[in-house]
């Protein structure tokens, strides 16, 4: 059990759909879409680069209509909804270069995915590794709340950067959240940080503008109070942005996605993958089980990690930590979990209860920006198991 400190501040950061890195998973995950739309059985590993005028595809894509797909119009449509739209800034839908190197996925890797013909037995994990699902009862998105801050900030300034509130944003931007806990729970909001690209335009106008935008954002979360301090385009001028301003690679934020660096990460990014690989699959699933405890009252806070071998369909290892808040032992928790049936972490079926060949209402592109975790719309967000996790680990639900 973890000792609890009486005060500490811990900080998360968020980046828009603009940011260069951003860019490439929403394309990779766009080509992902694109290929389960022609054919659900893909297999998908789409990687992106981007650069000064430059989109570079790289990877490996086995799909029945793999001729259909334009990816380069994919990509194209990406950068422009994202507001990389006139040439003005520097990099721009209608001019970059593009360049694909997509091929076949390796006969060696695909036998131990999909070999058999059952159901669940017999579709293994697409690669080894752990993964893990996090969930805590500070805020309704059951997020630690510095990431579902940084989060929150950012989607609130796409949505005024879009509808022309405050039309000389840009489309890159960052955001951070430092948030000061004592004895385990948020207490106030430390300090904010707002990088955000823009036009030419004075520096107090920004910071007043967004400042105000960030205080009307973040006042529900009674966190914030008068000694909270704001740092808005800390070193100035921030016009220049994007894949023209730095360069841009699929898979480098995977705490951004996750969970803003509280609890562990086994290392696998998400984007552009189909869900055959349990570095993304398993780890939406670990987060859907370590919620639904949370959610049933048996922690306060839940990590679940899961361990796979390649072409194996059942993993080598499950575990729980509650980091001491559980009203069952860790060790109940995981004979649940492992003996019940309730959650299986096959990789079978683990697609077809989270319905991840066929998104309905939902598209892995959505993922791709502002957290792959908190938002009700993905069915990993679900907390159905609730009352069978109480009836299982003999708890009564409070009147």
């Amino acid at each position: 059990m973890s000792k609890i400190k009486a005060k500490h501040v811990f900080t998360s950061e968020s980046v828009g759909k603009g940011h260069p890195d951003k860019l490439c998973d929403q394309i990779s995950d766009a080509v992902l879409d694109a290929c389960l739309q022609e054919d659900p059985a893909s297999r998908v590993a789409c990687e992106t680069m981007a650069g000064y005028n430059l989109i570079v595809n790289i990877g490996e894509i086995t799909c029945s209509g793999w001729q259909k797909i334009d990816s380069e119009a994919v990509a194209r449509n990406v950068v422009r909804e994202v507001g990389y739209d006139s040439a003005d800034l520097k990099f721009w839908s209608e001019a970059f270069e593009y360049i694909s190197r997509i091929h076949e996925q390796s006969p060696d890797i695909s036998q131990g995915v999909s070999k058999g013909e059952g159901l669940y037995d017999e579709q293994g994990a697409g690669d080894q590794g752990m993964m893990f699902g996090y969930a805590t009862n500070e805020n309704e998105e059951m997020l630690p709340s510095p990431i579902a801050c940084s989060h929150r900030l950012l989607q609130r300034l796409e949505k005024v950067r879009n509808q022309g509130d405050i039309a000389y944003l840009r489309p890159d931007a960052k955001s951070q959240v430092s948030v000061q806990y004592c004895h385990g729970r948020p207490q106030r909001i430390h300090s904010v940080v707002v990088s955000h690209q823009s036009e030419d335009v004075p520096l107090e106008r920004i910071r007043r503008d967004l400042v105000a935008v960030i205080k009307d954002e973040l006042a529900a979360t009674g966190l914030l109070d008068a000694d909270t301090e704001y740092y808005i385009n800390p070193t100035g001028a921030f016009v220049l942005g994007g894949p023209y301003a730095d360069a841009g690679l699929t898979g480098r934020k995977i705490i951004v996605d996750t969970y803003g660096g509280v609890g562990s990460h086994g290392g696998g990014a998400f984007s552009g993958k189909d869900p055959s690989k349990v570095d993304r699959s398993a780890a939406y699933y670990a987060r859907y089980v370590a919620k639904n405890i949370v959610a049933a009252g048996l922690a306060d806070k839940c990590e679940i990690q899961v361990a796979y071998a390649i072409g194996i369909a059942h993993p080598v290892s499950v575990n729980v930590d509650t980091y001491g808040s559980g009203r069952v032992s860790d060790a109940k928790l995981e004979e649940i979990l492992v003996e019940s049936g309730l959650f299986d972490f096959r990789p079978a079926a683990i697609i077809d209860n989270l319905g991840l060949l066929a998104p309905d209402g939902w598209s892995y592109a959505q993922t791709a920006a502002y957290g792959h975790f908190g938002r009700s719309d993905f069915p990993w967000e679900s907390t159905d198991k609730t009352e069978t996790l109480m009836d299982l680990a003999g708890e009564k639900r409070a009147a």
